[in-house]
């Protein structure tokens, strides 16, 4: 038995569909989109990595067989005739076209990130069969860029007022913790991929194997030697200075970068006794960069009071905006309580007591990669149109109950305009280009992104972005 089978990845009521459309109906258009939600900006990924890993497979007969078996028992009903056919005619692979817009793009809400429709018309029933596989495949990874998008709008603002040299910190000031916290090693992978599209460091090291693996790229994202509570517990509390040692030496020198958590017992006896007064000299001629990790309490509070105790011991200067700096063999990392929506009160925090938020990196743990769902930015996939005894039928739903939930009729394309990308009607198009470019057809990818790629259209996202709504950080 095969571990993936694409005809089971679906929703229980989709076994019953095929029976369900109007006689005559020859093929079926559908589409994905943000219906809004928590963010303005939506950071496309994940589509190429789904098409490779699934839609790019051919079914086969064992496929169809095991299907056949659990949907019979589970509902009392299955399509295996039009399996079948789609087997003796296609030889297991889809006819399918999808379009989407290239992965990396940034775009608004409401507008079509993919389309997709049969080629052929006997397998009128397929698009909308597929909804829950590749609804999932996308809303997720999309999300968690987004998420990640919008923290780096949130820290490059605070580094322009604060920082000097902003674009030599940002790549490094967002660092994905969230392995542990993901549902699945499939989702780290796919989510730890998603936020490195915008930074450069991580420890979830699924994600690497995502960003080789689907988008050809060596080496996705970069962490350090770093300590956690059983490394410096297992020395006992009076051995709490050792154990901070035997990190610096074993790991500290000329160009290199280490990190040690601080809170074990007493954060503030830490700082002052050991940090920045026993093991002062060593810190401040290692070589390289020491980062200090607080763990705990309210990083509002904590983090402030933490960089000023270093500052106290260890100096600082000021920078050219104002700000204070640590020296730049110390630095400090804050990996708990970072989330979206604290992450504006802990920059603030920092900025109005004089500090440089360039003094700090964070970590992102489940507040980056599980803290979101299909709500977070009410993703849906519709059917617009559908093509019965050959005329085009536009097909949408407008609830009275619930009008954001009126969906978009016939067929689409994205367009570039003056503020950003744009969703018209495919016959509205007047010769401009569609965004929309078909990357699947019939089980082939018809396009094989770079992650290099994706990641300098994030980037080229970011500047538009910034240009047209910064954001304020008084």
């Amino acid at each position: 038995m095969s571990t993936q089978n694409l005809i089971l990845n679906t929703d229980s009521y989709k076994l019953s569909h095929y029976l369900q459309y109007p006689p005559g109906t020859e093929f079926v258009s559908s589409y994905i989109e943000s219906r809004g939600g928590e963010f303005e900006d939506v950071l496309f990924f994940g589509l190429q990595a789904f098409l490779k890993a699934y839609l790019s497979r051919p079914l086969t007969s064992a496929d169809v067989d095991e299907a056949e078996a659990v949907a019979q028992a589970h509902v009392g009903l299955f399509n295996r005739a039009g399996w079948d056919r789609l087997l003796q005619k296609h030889g297991g692979r889809l006819p399918l076209e999808i379009e989407a817009v290239a992965e990396g793009t940034v775009l608004g809400t409401h507008i079509p990130l993919l389309q997709l429709r049969n080629t052929d018309a006997e397998f009128f029933w397929l698009p909308s069969y597929l909804e829950t596989a590749l609804l999932r495949a996308v809303w997720y990874p999309t999300t968690v860029a987004s998420l990640s998008f919008a923290c780096k709008r949130i820290l490059r603002a605070y580094l322009e007022e604060t920082a000097d040299d902003p674009d030599a910190v940002l790549p490094f000031q967002l660092h994905d913790f969230g392995a542990r916290g993901a549902s699945t090693e499939e989702a780290a992978g796919l989510g730890g991929a998603a936020h490195l599209l915008n930074f450069l460091g991580t420890d979830t090291m699924s994600a690497l194997r995502v960003a080789r693996r689907y988008y050809g790229e060596a080496m996705a994202g970069f962490s350090i030697p770093a300590s956690e509570h059983s490394t410096m517990t297992a020395w006992g509390r009076a051995g709490e200075t050792d154990a901070y040692r035997n990190v610096i030496q074993r790991f500290a020198g000329p160009g290199k970068i280490v990190a040690f958590v601080v809170d074990s017992y007493d954060l503030w006896n830490a700082v002052d006794n050991i940090v920045g007064a026993e093991l002062q000299p060593l810190i401040a001629h290692s070589g390289g960069r020491i980062v200090i990790r607080p763990d705990s309490g309210d990083p509002v509070q904590v983090l402030p009071e933490l960089i000023e105790r270093l500052m106290a011991h260890f100096g600082f200067h000021t920078n050219a905006k104002g700000y204070r700096v640590l020296p730049d063999f110390l630095r400090v990392i804050q990996g708990d309580g970072v989330h979206l929506g604290s992450l504006p009160g802990i920059l603030a925090a920092l900025k109005a007591r004089g500090l440089s938020t360039e003094n700090s990196a964070f970590g992102m743990g489940g507040g980056l990669l599980q803290r979101v769902n299909r709500d977070t930015m009410r993703w849906a996939m519709k059917a617009s149109e559908a093509v019965i005894n050959g005329r085009p039928r536009e097909i949408y739903k407008d609830p009275v109950t619930d009008p954001g939930k009126r969906s978009k009729s016939g067929r689409w394309a994205v367009v570039a305009g003056a503020d950003g990308c744009e969703a018209v009607r495919v016959e509205a198009l007047a010769g401009r280009a569609n965004l929309l470019r078909p990357v699947f057809r019939d089980g082939e990818l018809l396009v094989d992104d770079r992650f290099a790629d994706i990641r300098a259209r994030a980037a080229e996202g970011l500047a538009a972005s910034l240009a047209h709504r910064r954001p304020s950080t008084a």
